[in-house]
């Protein structure tokens, strides 16, 4: 088990780290690859990683879908919308691995989702 930490410079963003993640799966090694992270207002997800606007149109859909300031929750910290987008979104993702190599297509990368930042995030890599 390894771990990534992330300082989010933003409210809300999309990180690429596809690359943190392939330094730590071991050289040689077939199997699965699960990335987690630990925090109810950040998110995971596999996307393209090419086209630089993508981030920003995932994260415009999600507040169309869930606005700010609408939520019970907003009441006890104001980031009900964070947790709903989290919640959708969800805290992991599982990849495929032979020979030491992520078996993502062409386009996809993996993405932290900040939902409430600016914060440090943490993700668990196993």
């Amino acid at each position: 088990m390894d771990t990534i930490k992330i300082k989010t410079q933003k409210k809300e963003e999309i990180i690429d780290i596809t690359s943190q993640v392939e330094k730590l799966v071991p050289k040689g090694f077939t199997g699965l690859c699960n990335v987690f992270v630990k925090h109810a207002t950040a998110a995971i997800l596999i996307n393209e990683n090419w086209d630089p606007h993508l981030p920003g149109d995932i994260i415009n859909c999600l507040d169309k879908l869930i606005p700010d300031g609408v939520w019970k929750h907003d009441q006890v910290d104001n980031n009900g919308a964070a947790h709903l987008k989290s919640a959708m979104v969800g805290p992991q993702e599982t990849i495929p691995v032979q020979e030491g190599k992520l078996l993502l297509g062409r386009w996809q990368g993996i993405g932290l989702a900040e939902f409430d930042g600016p914060r440090e995030r943490e993700m668990v890599v196993t």
